[in-house]
């Protein structure tokens, strides 16, 4: 398996070259423990008696894996280049020393102490040829373990790019698995019947957010028994739904000065998005030009609207509890070859997929930050 070969290669440096790079090394190979635990949970997902609570966890497994390897990924080209840049800058001095050491390996030792001027000449060109060698041979090995550090980060490099290629193929996997078992499922309680002709009205009608918000009431066909959730006692303290830089806050204006009363999230291609609150499912589908929308009710006359996701999970009227799938985001998966070791994770987010949430308490819009926690 890679992590043995990682594992293996440790062995080949010596102590000093190792832990130089324990770090890099270290971060790949948990990452790569990471995604073997993800595959093997993946595994035992399909015998669970609730695949969908088995394969978000999977999912997640895959995702916190996959960050993890990049990261390793990064460091370990950031130390390479750091070592790269070294040896650059001593390039003469390398050469020089390399020189030496080729002529006193060449060179038979009698020659080497032979000296002109006659036995006093000679004993002397002994004394410093005995005080020079030490210095010689700890600038040789010196550049020796840099020389495998740089050899051994490529094999880190390599074999965690090797891995990165399998953890996303099998992420892939587990978002299909975990899609088919949500469309299987029936479990899941129910608040209420949706009128369909009213909710197609509706979205065909609504010209605003505000509008079809405030609106939502319309459509409930029929109402049920089950209890409603009740998610003010978390107020402040919920997760985000998906694990994301925050953009722009609530009220900051975006490039083109349009303010809006949510926030935009960064997250990456095809993350899992979960409900951060039990909550009912009050509209999911396709809304004006926010892409796919999932409206939740965590409490009575609360709402949180979350859109631009590229997939959406769940019906009107479901309950789902805290943690549950309600989605993916949009995107392509990454391409394994493409150049992951330079980008910080600052930048990935940027780069990547965008999410807009909003908070409503009654008809009105309040700043996620009063119950979301903001990093």
């Amino acid at each position: 398996m890679i992590r043995g070969a990682l594992l293996s290669g440790l062995t080949i440096l010596a102590a000093p070259a190792a832990a130089q790079v324990s770090d890099p090394a270290a971060g790949a190979l948990e990452a790569v423990a990471q995604l073997e635990a993800a595959s093997e949970l993946l595994s035992a997902a399909q015998e669970a008696s609730d695949q969908v609570a088995a394969l978000t966890q999977t999912v997640h497994a895959y995702e916190e894996g996959l960050v993890a390897l990049r990261d390793g990924i990064r460091r370990a080209a950031a130390r390479k280049a750091v070592i790269e840049a070294e040896l650059a800058a001593k390039r003469d001095e390398v050469s020089r020393l390399l020189g030496v050491l080729q002529s006193m390996s060449t060179s038979p030792a009698p020659l080497l102490l032979l000296h002109p001027s006659g036995p006093l000449g000679t004993a002397r060109s002994g004394m410093i040829l005995s005080d020079i060698t030490p210095a010689l041979q700890a600038e040789a090995l010196a550049l020796r373990e840099k020389l495998a550090e740089v050899a051994f980060l490529n094999d880190i490099q390599t074999a965690a790019a090797e891995h990165l290629n399998e953890g996303l193929n099998g992420a892939q996997e587990a978002r299909a698995a975990l899609s088919k078992a949500i469309q299987n499922r029936t479990e899941l309680p129910r608040r209420f019947a949706e009128d369909p002709v009213q909710t197609a009205l509706l979205i065909a009608s609504a010209e605003t957010l505000d509008a079809f918000a405030n609106s939502l009431d319309a459509t409930v066909a029929e109402v049920f028994e089950t209890g409603a959730p009740d998610a003010l006692t978390q107020k402040g303290s919920l997760p985000l739904p998906v694990a994301a830089l925050v953009l722009r806050r609530a009220g900051e204006a975006d490039a083109a000065g349009v303010v809006r009363p949510g926030v935009v999230l960064a997250a990456r291609p095809l993350a899992l998005v979960t409900a951060p609150a039990t909550s009912t499912v009050r509209f999911a589908g396709p809304l004006l030009n926010y892409g796919n929308v999932i409206i939740l009710e965590p409490a009575a006359d609360v709402l949180f609207v979350i859109a631009g996701l590229g997939e959406t999970y769940g019906a009107p009227g479901e309950i789902v509890n805290a943690g549950s799938p309600i989605g993916l985001m949009g995107g392509n998966q990454p391409d394994p070859n493409g150049n992951l070791t330079q980008a910080s994770d600052t930048d990935v987010f940027r780069a990547s997929e965008t999410l807009y949430l909003e908070v409503r308490e009654g008809d009105s819009p309040v700043d996620p930050a009063t119950w979301f926690v903001m990093e």
